[in-house]
């Protein structure tokens, strides 16, 4: 397994695990749908928002806030654009 590979991994367990069940599902579809393509730039910005504490990247997402403009970054829109889908 690449470097790359494994760090895709690591990244996926723990944005599938915050611990925000809410905010789970939504990381999980997320990563289900984009992770995979994430190139090394991609995946420091994706690190970036993992570490932003749930509540406030759960808020962004329903749009009850909206990030600085110093927190922007391609992956963060791409995760803010994201639309979850109920499974059925």
């Amino acid at each position: 397994m690449s470097e790359i590979e494994t760090r895709r991994r690591k990244l996926k367990f723990r944005a599938d695990r915050r611990g925000f069940r809410e905010l789970d599902l939504y990381m999980q579809q997320f990563t289900d749908a984009h992770l995979a393509r994430f190139d090394g730039r991609q995946l420091d910005e994706f690190e970036a928002v993992l570490d932003i504490p749930d509540q406030i990247v759960f808020d962004w997402i329903m749009g009850r806030d909206r990030p600085a403009e110093d927190q922007r970054s391609e992956v963060l829109d791409l995760l803010l654009s994201f639309r979850y889908s109920a499974p059925r």
